[in-house]
Formats: C-alpha cells, sequence, structure tokens
C-alpha cells in the first residue's frame, strides 16, 4: 500500500506540475507577445565592427534580467533526459522565455527613459541550482545594451 502511496505522490506531482506549468508558461507568452508589439518602435540592434553608429546626443547602458524556474515535470523530464542523453525540448521554451523577457525589460527601461534605439545588445545565460537532484533548475538570463537619443 505504501509503494502505490508513493507512486501516486509523484504521478500527482507530475501531472500538477504539468498542467500548471503549461498555464504558467502560456500566460507568459501571453505577455511577452503583448509586450513585444508595445516595444516595437525601438529596435534593439547590434552592430559590426566596421559599421558607423548613429548619431546620438546622450547615450546610457540599459539592462534588463530575469530568473525562470522549471516546474516540477520539466525537471523530470530532465532527469529522465540525463539518462539517455539527448535535446531537452522541454527547457527550449525556457531559454526562449528567459532571453525575450529579459531584452523586453531592458528595452522597456530603454523606452522610459526615452531611447530611439538600443545598439550592440549582448546576452549571458547562467543555470542557477540543478546541480543536485533535490535543487530547483534555473535559470538567469541578462540583457545589455546602451541606449541612445
Amino acid at each position: 500500500m505504501q509503494d502505490f502511496m508513493s507512486i501516486f505522490v509523484v504521478l500527482s506531482l507530475l501531472a500538477i506540475g504539468f498542467f500548471s506549468g503549461a498555464y504558467v508558461e502560456k500566460k507568459h507568452y501571453e505577455s511577452i507577445k503583448k509586450r513585444e508589439r508595445q516595444t516595437l518602435h525601438v529596435p534593439a540592434v547590434t552592430f559590426g565592427a566596421k559599421q558607423a553608429f548613429p548619431e546620438a546626443g546622450d547615450a546610457q547602458m540599459f539592462v534588463g534580467s530575469v530568473v525562470i524556474s522549471s516546474d516540477y515535470f520539466k525537471t523530470f523530464v530532465l532527469a529522465l533526459r540525463n539518462l539517455i542523453g539527448g535535446r531537452v525540448v522541454a527547457y527550449e521554451s525556457l531559454l526562449d522565455r528567459g532571453r525575450r523577457e529579459a531584452i523586453l525589460r531592458m528595452k522597456e527601461q530603454a523606452i522610459a527613459w526615452g531611447a530611439t534605439q538600443v545598439l550592440n545588445v549582448r546576452l549571458e545565460s547562467s543555470t542557477i541550482g540543478g546541480n543536485s537532484n533535490k535543487s530547483t533548475v534555473s535559470i538567469e538570463v541578462i540583457a545589455y545594451g546602451t541606449g541612445i537619443r
């Protein structure tokens, strides 16, 4: 009976993780898409070494940072994928959301300052936790660039 309860708890946590994670992810993507439409008027670009920069009266560096955690279902899938190797599709959306959210936060700060463009945008990411089976896997993504007006 105790084995049945253990299996039931694990399956329940997986189901809750899957459905709540899918719901939260869907809502986050809706928010990201809405905010991306609102910030389209300020391009975030990267210039090459030999390209001329646009004229600017003022410039300031802006940083957008976000930490996104995986749900229980994605953590379980990662544990299985570690056994057999290969692509972890469940985490690709986590990284996508992190990158897009960090860029949006950077652009929103630049827009509040009055920027017309954000130049030389760079992205950095790191893993937080996930080194042991008991820790939650989270990623941090930082976007930074120079806003001009």
